[in-house]
């Protein structure tokens, strides 16, 4: 067997081996949270329609066919391939609901036309000629193969309901026909997916549309959630310039031909959901699969970042994001141009994230709101912020800037707390004397 190996931020794997990254629970602890975790609302051919399904990086490549009705290297799913190039898990949720195929013997198990693709063929048995072999194939590939006599004994795959009162007979293969996509969502369907994933735990959110009346959508929920109900992610949306700290906006567009000019938000959402709490995305290069629109000149770029605009550059041979910013261009004394910074945004999240994690499991109706139980809490939070500092991801930090005291109610904690994020280099000024 392997050694274990990967990329790895926190000592904490099982496997010998080398290892760069987070674990993934939400525990009772003063340790850091995992990154890498995305939620995107898709238009798909197949699958589950209206309800968020996970899937891990790890198993995309071996389900894919299952999970979308497309191998893992099909060009439907370049999207998809896009996301997962940073993050590690996402929730995804298909808009869109559509009619099943079906034939003499079975229904697709999805509605899409995709399910256009699939085939019944029976044969007879050569062991057995009282019986029949029953293949279903998704385009060349066979996907399920059942011997039975009688359609009764069939049971269910992962691609099609048996007919029951069909009677088997031989067949060289029978085609589905009859699956539709169905039409296009509307704002009430995106609506619907923002409610179902208010209750979900991530990173980065990804708005896949160019109406500006859903982009509108998913930046009030963005607000809503972080400012009212404290669930700190950010939100990537193609050109909407909301003034916020939260949302992302991405400006170059795709040029390939049937392709829509805002896929980019897939890599970008992914690569905001993976950036590690102690890393930058300024400067990573696009390793993606779509071709670029890059016509900016260098007074361009500067508009671009006094405007927001998450932008995305040529160096060389190369596709490279010329900073990582968010959309916010508004300062003010209580959010300065620091907020501006992705980096500096995934650093208040975490902590934001992490000690709102730390107090509701570990003392939320548990521990005593008196000297000792406070000291406990300040103590875990001090540890945390240190574990921040050792990553690098802030600097000077002093234990004596955390406090933790008695609120007005006896139920009440109240937490002040003082940090600095550090920043990767971005600008080089260098003056050389000669002599």
């Amino acid at each position: 067997m392997a050694l274990g190996g990967g990329t790895f931020t926190l000592q904490n794997k099982v496997l010998p081996g080398s290892y760069i990254n987070f674990i993934s629970a939400a525990r009772a602890s003063s340790t850091l949270s995992e990154r890498g975790v995305a939620a995107f609302p898709i238009l798909l051919d197949w699958g589950v329609e209206r309800e968020i399904f996970t899937v891990k990086a790890k198993d995309l490549e071996r389900h894919s066919l299952r999970m979308f009705g497309y191998p893992y290297d099909h060009e439907k799913l370049k999207g998809i391939r896009d996301l997962f190039r940073n993050s590690h898990t996402a929730y995804l949720y298909r808009l869109n609901s559509g009619t099943k195929a079906a034939n003499t013997f079975a229904t697709a198990l999805y509605g899409g036309i995709r399910g256009n693709s699939l085939k019944t063929v029976i044969t007879v048995n050569l062991d057995d000629p009282e019986k029949f072999d029953v293949t279903t194939l998704l385009d060349a590939t066979v996907v399920d193969t059942q011997t039975v006599a009688t359609m009764d004994e069939l049971t269910a795959n992962e691609y099609v309901e048996w007919k029951r009162d069909a009677e088997l007979a031989e067949t060289a293969g029978t085609p589905f026909t009859g699956g539709s996509n169905g039409a296009e969502p509307t704002g009430e369907v995106y609506q619907q997916f923002l409610d179902t994933i208010e209750s979900h735990q991530f990173n980065a959110l990804g708005c896949p549309a160019r109406d500006p009346m859903i982009k509108s959508l998913f930046v009030a929920f963005t607000k809503r959630m972080r400012d009212k109900v404290g669930a700190k992610f950010q939100t990537v949306v193609y050109r909407s310039p909301a003034d916020y700290e939260g949302v992302i906006s991405v400006e170059n567009q795709v040029l390939e031909e049937g392709v829509p000019e805002q896929s980019l938000v897939y890599w970008v959402t992914g690569a905001a959901a993976g950036c590690a709490v102690n890393q930058s995305n300024t400067n990573k290069r696009y390793d993606g699969e779509y071709m670029v629109d890059v016509p900016f000149t260098q007074q361009a770029l500067e508009d671009a970042l006094r405007a927001g605009k998450f932008v995305f550059h040529k160096v060389g041979d190369e596709i490279r994001v010329l900073e990582d910013i968010n959309s916010l261009t508004t300062y003010t004394d209580e959010k300065n141009s620091d907020f501006s910074s992705n980096q500096t945004i995934r650093v208040l999240d975490q902590i934001a994230n992490d000690i709102a994690v730390l107090f509701n499991n570990k003392y939320l109706g548990k521990i005593p709101n008196n000297e000792s139980g406070r000291v406990s809490f300040w103590n875990d939070v001090v540890s945390h912020h240190k574990e921040l500092e050792t990553l690098q991801a802030i600097e000077n930090f002093n234990a004596d800037d955390v406090l933790v005291s008695q609120g007005e109610g006896k139920k009440a904690v109240v937490v002040s707390d003082r940090v600095t994020v550090v920043n990767s280099m971005s600008q080089l000024y260098m003056t050389v004397t000669v002599y």
